[in-house]
């Protein structure tokens, strides 16, 4: 198992994720906890030492389970994270309660890792307000003992980010975000990296292979990297571009079963950063996917200039792409629609047609927008 450092501590390369333990007939609320059990067994057997969760993974059983998982080994032995719920506005004024009870869920005394969860559009107003205390008590637990390290997830964009950090920034410690060779220019996580350096803060990589889409690829995409690795999968290849990136100290991922989990182990046995000639030959696969059923927005705005009704619609346009490449399952493009006001969405395109005449790209606006619209549901 690879190590890296982290003030003083050394953190095993692979994190386990629990947002996708093993479960019982595709329920996501009840998690086999024997097949679960075995897996932690074996994480902890092959050096795996950092444990990641929530509150609301597995409908809130996540905590319960890995918390058991854990309890046959000594505290010392494993690094424990879990996050608080701010996703969820209406937890926003519950932080001691969510806290106090999270505790109680896994079984331990303290958290060596704790993050503030989610941090994007849609509650990044809440976050800063200092009435709800979320801040004020979270450095309280951390002054005695109960939190080791404070840290926060974001799944927001980058100005989102930097409002949190221009705020809360000297308390943080290490940010998660999610980073892959697909993201890295799709989502912009190069400029998120590019950011958290600047504040000296460490990355925590979550959804290293993009909730399985990047281990699903076609056969033309694993001919290309077969041809360049042919003892590396398509898995491997997405931790092995994470393994080029020195920012990165933490990758966290949520193995569902236990032959997942002995696939990664044995990956990350070694560092094999890619070459140069091998990012090319990725970055023309996530070139490729991220053209496949979106629109060639290249954000100029002229469309802007001539909409009646005010609309962003690069923003909307590139929303409408990460909902295209990601599928049904989205929920950030959702998120950040949801944040709007009703004049400001997808729905409110009247179809005049004034954008589009004036679009380089050619891009059918109003259509665009009106089966965005329809997808969401608006």
């Amino acid at each position: 198992m690879i190590y890296r450092d982290f003030k003083g501590l050394k953190l095993s390369a692979l994190g386990l994720g629990a947002m996708r333990l093993p479960v019982i007939d595709g329920d996501d609320a009840q998690i086999d906890e024997t097949a679960t059990q075995q897996m932690v067994d074996y994480a902890m057997e092959q050096g795996i030492n950092y444990y990641d969760t929530a509150w609301g993974y597995h409908n809130g059983n996540s905590e319960l389970a890995l918390g058991r998982a854990l309890a046959k080994h000594p505290r010392e032995s494993f690094y424990l994270a879990t996050k608080f719920p701010g996703y969820d506005l209406a937890n926003m004024d519950k932080v001691e309660e969510i806290f106090e009870r999270q505790l109680e869920k896994t079984g331990v005394d303290y958290f060596d890792f704790y993050l503030i969860h989610n941090v994007c559009e849609m509650n990044i107003d809440e976050y800063l307000n200092p009435a709800h205390g979320i801040m004020d008590y979270l450095l309280a637990q951390k002054e005695a003992g109960r939190i080791r390290h404070l840290g926060f997830s974001a799944h927001g964009a980058i100005p989102v980010m930097e409002r949190f950090l221009e705020a809360y920034g000297e308390h943080m410690e290490f940010c998660q975000i999610q980073l892959n060779w697909l993201d890295w220019e799709f989502q912009d996580a190069k400029g998120k990296v590019v950011l958290l350096k600047k504040w000296n803060l460490p990355v925590w990589v979550m959804e290293p292979v993009r909730g399985g889409k990047l281990a699903n690829l076609s056969d033309d995409a694993v001919a290309k990297l077969t041809a360049a690795r042919p003892d590396e999968t398509p898995v491997a290849w997405a931790f092995r571009f994470i393994q080029g990136i020195p920012e990165v100290v933490m990758t966290l991922s949520g193995m569902s079963n236990f032959e997942q989990l002995k696939e990664n182990i044995a990956t990350f046995a070694e560092d094999k950063p890619l070459s140069e000639a091998e990012l090319a030959t990725l970055k023309e696969v996530a070139d490729a996917m991220a053209a496949e059923g979106t629109v060639p927005c290249t954000a100029c705005h002229y469309c802007t200039s001539h909409c009646p009704m005010g609309l962003d619609i690069p923003q909307l346009l590139a929303m409408y792409n990460q909902y295209k490449l990601t599928g049904k399952g989205d929920f950030i493009s959702s998120m950040m629609i949801s944040t709007l006001p009703d004049d400001k969405k997808p729905s409110a395109c009247i179809g005049c047609g004034s954008c589009a005449a004036v679009c380089p790209q050619q891009i059918d606006i109003p259509g665009t927008l009106a089966e965005f619209a329809e997808a969401l549901g608006l």
